[in-house]
């Protein structure tokens, strides 16, 4: 590719983002679009906007920008959860590594690649792109040695700052936990293979009397024993301390029978995988797995028709009635430049509700662990699919070979990365740049917000609000850091092109958190363990990589002291999951303790033991469409000694002189039963009358 081609790809995407932006600070002033521009403060404030006609309206202004730089971490934290504030760190992170390894490649490294080789260098809009990487270099160039000090910093610097980010989130973490509403601080534990309890009537707090005799007050209470047992059952405990003990330890000997962990928060809970039995569990995610890497191969169909652009010379041997409409210079930079990543990107937007639709089916119980699981899968399935087979060969068949030989891996990808560079720096001009301001725009929510009111005259709902989609942005802004780190000593003329895309996102995103997305779940900030094992594995890879290319340009010094490097990061990496990793698993007991200290001596606690009452019910008006209702499905409450909350199997004892309901499969419990048998009965009255009026 040369880089006319480049710059044309570059000034189409500044065009659009240009136009995109000037658009949306047009649309947020207009009163019919506050919905979609202005979400989360309507749904928290119910404020709406005047209707008068103000010049100002249709004017573009950055104030909007001016906003959202001012906005502070805190303000995030409070206004968009803890999982905002790791989405944000992950961007201010890249943000100072790559401004670092800019200023580093740009003026030390880039300059040795362009005067790597004896060569008359042409015009630079007529130059092609592999002059400035490091394939130009000479073998057994004196120079290499600068390539492997600015490795060396980069790595350096990463894991500092990894280091400091990941000691910041964990600090945040516990201030957020502290800082929770009493119906986030209600922490439970939820028993898989149990019985399950859902209703209203399900959950009962004992009084004091009654823990202390250790019986529960079974008279005064609605519970209904079913026909049939579910697979889990909520227990509530006096304090956190106790509940986390309890969810760490073996219940019986057989560890299927009884599996405890600690229950989402409310607002979390996935109710529709609720029944599933534990040992369903297991065979799901296999089959999840399975179908998430068929899915992956499948994917090569279009990636491989994709590569195919981007060498024009092979296109046109193969397809023989292009060599005339390539010939145009401009339309040789269009396809070569800007067509190869606009078509990546459209069959990448299958991804995510296919991964979302994975996740579902492994059965998680809680919205955030699956949007985690979906985040988890997206991340692997564009790392690979963007990076390692875009790399690895232009043909399936290629690739499949140089998977056979994963010892050869290395050393491909050292002659591959080079060359893909520029494909690669195109990808983050359409991947990145124009999907901001596609993402700033709404346009998915401004074409149905308009058909909504305008077509069919539907009523505004304020509390629909979207979500943050962690699972679709997040293992972008990684992908673009491992881009950014490969490629950063290799090919330096991405940084620019990629640090303009982090500022761009620091900017939007957080104009997003404080505007559009609502927050209603969290998973308390374990979004960063999966960005600090993608930085840890770009960081690795890169020093992989580098070791490969400095073998290749017979640099046994530049090679030699690689091998440290790589072996200093793993180092790291293991005293990182052995320091902090385990902080994000797991809460520390002596940090829960203090928490139930300082609920009872402010009183706190007696308001917190009584929205446990309702806080874990599914009512029928709170239902999402995929959420399944779990009716008249009660839970047994005993009492230990030392008056904590226990589930156990039911006893005749136990049971309630009331009527027992008889319970279909929990899946039908969501169904409009009653009122279609209602139906059937009208209709069936209303034909015998009319049989009745013919006959006579």
């Amino acid at each position: 590719m040369k880089v006319g081609a480049l710059l044309t790809s570059a000034g189409i995407n500044i065009g659009l983002c240009i136009l995109f932006l000037s658009f949306y600070s047009v649309l947020r002033k207009q009163p019919q679009n506050v919905k979609v521009y202005f979400g989360r403060r309507i749904a928290e404030q119910h404020k709406r906007l005047r209707g008068a006609f103000i010049l100002e309206r249709f004017v573009p202004s950055p104030s909007w920008i001016v906003r959202s730089l001012q906005c502070t971490e805190d303000e995030i934290l409070s206004t968009a959860g803890l999982d905002a504030v790791v989405f944000n760190r992950v961007l201010v992170f890249s943000i100072r590594i790559f401004s670092l390894a800019a200023i580093l490649c740009l003026f030390g490294v880039l300059p040795l690649n362009y005067f790597g080789q004896d060569m008359r260098h042409e015009r630079i809009p007529s130059a092609s792109l592999e002059t400035f990487t490091i394939g130009n270099m000479k073998e057994k160039s004196i120079w290499l040695w600068v390539h492997c000090v600015v490795l060396y910093i980069i790595s350096g610097v990463a894991c500092f700052l990894l280091y400091m980010t990941g000691a910041k989130k964990v600090y945040r973490k516990f201030k957020h936990f502290k800082g929770t509403t009493v119906d986030q601080t209600c922490r439970s534990v939820t028993y898989r293979c149990c019985l399950c309890g859902v209703s209203s009537n399900s959950f009962q707090l004992l009084p004091t009397e009654e823990q202390e005799r250790g019986k529960p007050c079974v008279k005064n209470s609605n519970l209904n024993l079913p026909a049939e047992e579910c697979a889990a059952a909520f227990v509530f405990f006096k304090t956190r301390y106790a509940a986390l003990i309890v969810s760490k330890i073996l219940q019986t000997s057989n560890p299927m029978k009884w599996v405890t962990s600690l229950a989402p928060e409310p607002k979390d809970m996935y109710w529709s995988n609720l029944w599933l039995p534990y040992k369903q569990l297991w065979i799901r995610r296999i089959a999840t797995l399975l179908g998430s890497i068929v899915f992956m191969f499948i994917f090569l169909v279009p990636v491989t028709f994709i590569q195919g652009l981007t060498q024009l010379e092979q296109l046109q041997q193969r397809l023989p009635f292009l060599k005339g409409l390539l010939k145009g210079k401009i339309m040789t930079q269009l396809v070569t430049g800007y067509l190869p990543s606009v078509i990546l990107q459209i069959f990448l937007y299958t991804v995510p509700p296919t991964m979302m639709m994975f996740a579902t089916l492994e059965g998680p119980i809680s919205h955030s662990e699956r949007k985690k699981s979906a985040c988890c899968k997206v991340l692997y399935f564009t790392i690979w699919n963007v990076f390692f087979v875009n790399v690895l060969s232009g043909s399936a068949i290629n690739q499949l070979n140089a998977l056979s030989r994963p010892k050869d891996i290395p050393m491909e990808l050292a002659r591959a990365i080079p060359l893909q560079a520029t494909f690669f720096t195109t990808y983050v001009l359409t991947s990145g740049w124009a999907s901001l301001s596609s993402q700033v725009m709404q346009l998915f929510g401004l074409i149905w917000n308009f058909v909504r009111k305008y077509i069919l005259r539907m009523k505004e709902d304020s509390d629909w609000v979207l979500s943050f989609p962690y699972h679709t942005e997040l293992p972008k802004v990684l992908l673009f850091g491992l881009l950014g780190f490969t490629c950063s000593v290799l090919a330096p003329l991405i940084l620019p092109f990629l640090l303009l895309y982090f500022f761009l996102a620091y900017i939007v995103y957080r104009n997003q958190f404080i505007n559009v997305y609502c927050t209603r779940y969290d998973t308390g900030g374990l979004y960063w363990p999966i960005a600090y094992n993608a930085t840890i594995f770009s960081l690795v890879l890169t020093q992989i990589i580098c070791l490969g290319v400095f073998g290749l340009k017979e640099s046994p010094v530049a090679a030699g002291f690689t091998v440290p490097l790589i072996i200093i990061t793993l180092l790291f990496n293991q005293y990182c999951r052995m320091r902090l990793l385990p902080l994000f698993r797991t809460f520390p007991a002596q940090v829960l303790i203090d928490m139930d200290r300082e609920d009872e001596q402010s009183g706190r606690m007696e308001q917190i033991h009584e929205g446990l009452h309702s806080a874990y019910c599914q009512s029928t008006d709170t239902e999402s469409a995929d959420d399944i209702s779990l009716e008249k499905v009660p839970a047994i409450s005993t009492t230990d000694e030392d008056g904590s909350g226990s589930s156990g199997e039911p006893s005749g004892k136990e049971s309630v002189g009331q009527p027992v309901t008889d319970l279909s499969h929990p899946t039908l419990k969501g169904l409009p039963v009653d009122r279609l048998r209602r139906a059937v009965r009208s209709l069936g009255f209303m034909i015998g009358l009319q049989k009745r009026g013919v006959s006579a």
